[in-house]
């Protein structure tokens, strides 16, 4: 518990430059109108676009805040930000089951593109998951970049967990078979597999993810599966553009989204959320290890918008 509302302090800070940018645009919407109507509308519109939320769901947001409106009979701008802050929470809401891998004996595929901090990430879930209790093993599967099994390993070190590792240049799949052995020989809870992040060449990334998966598929048959992609808050709707290309060649079953203390425009999640229907799963507000966890939509709101409830 104590560590839960360590990271909710965190996570206040971490958003602070997306709380006096994007949050208090959307105040200024409000405390700057009388009453409901186009003008206000409008605004809206163009302060959620501008916070990354993206066209496609900003217009979504606002076809379902006018219908609401008529619903509710909501007179004033007071009420129309409550409705909006329901409308955004439930985009950002999770199934009951969306943690349910962390109690069984799951295999986790992490992707994304170079830089978004996909390495670091694995070590830092990783150490989560030690923090937890849970038997942990990594797996070095990106052997196209060269820092990468060295920086792997840096952070295995820090999270106390094992890894599996292999040298620069060899086949990603037999690296996860050695790592999907060792782990059910070794009685492991969960196993978190790096991979490479080229979208360049779609034909080839496909290819050795299909791969990957066949060598799990075969050799860990009962294993829950997940694959996450991990996105940089700070890109906005270019970490949209990039989880859409990774859905295309992989089956997205959650987002990690890394650096949000970077940015001043906290909607990506709410346009990531919406527009892909996949849950964010873990939210990064620094460098630390604690500095990445679990992502609670209602932490997330009243951390944002001081709306909302903290668990």
């Amino acid at each position: 518990m104590a560590e839960k509302l360590g990271f909710f302090a965190r996570l206040v800070s971490g958003l602070s430059k997306s709380r006096d940018g994007f949050a208090q645009e959307v105040e200024r919407v409000f405390l700057g109108h009388e009453k409901i109507d186009d003008d206000l509308y409008e605004e809206l519109e163009e302060v959620l676009v501008m916070g990354d939320v993206g066209v496609n769901t900003t217009e979504e947001i606002i076809e379902e805040l006018k219908k609401s409106v008529k619903e509710n009979r909501a007179k004033i701008p007071g009420e129309l930000k409550n409705l909006l802050m329901e409308n955004i929470r439930e985009k950002l809401s999770l199934s009951d089951d969306a943690y349910d891998f962390a109690d069984k004996k799951s295999v986790i595929m992490v992707v994304g593109v170079n830089g978004v901090g996909k390495t670091t990430t694995v070590g830092k879930i990783a150490g989560n998951f030690k923090r937890e209790g849970k038997k942990t093993l990594v797996a070095a599967a990106d052997t196209f970049r060269a820092a990468a099994n060295a920086q792997l390993e840096e952070w295995a070190k820090r999270a106390g967990v094992d890894i599996i590792t292999s040298r620069e240049g060899t086949d990603p799949a037999s690296v996860i078979f050695d790592a999907v052995n060792a782990a059910k020989a070794r009685g492991t809870d969960i196993l978190i597999c790096d991979t490479a992040g080229r979208l360049h060449n779609k034909k080839n990334l496909m290819e050795e993810l299909r791969k990957m998966n066949r060598v799990v598929d075969r050799e860990y048959p009962d294993a829950h599966r997940e694959t996450w992609v991990v996105l940089d808050a700070t890109t906005g709707q270019n970490a949209l553009n990039q989880a859409r290309e990774f859905g295309e060649v992989t089956d997205l079953t959650g987002i990690v989204l890394t650096k949000m203390d970077g940015t001043a425009k906290g909607g990506i999640a709410i346009a990531i959320s919406s527009e892909l229907n996949i849950p964010v799963k873990y939210i990064g507000v620094g460098e630390g290890i604690e500095d990445l966890q679990r992502f609670d939509p209602d932490e997330f709101m009243n951390a944002l918008f001081g709306t909302g409830k903290e668990q």
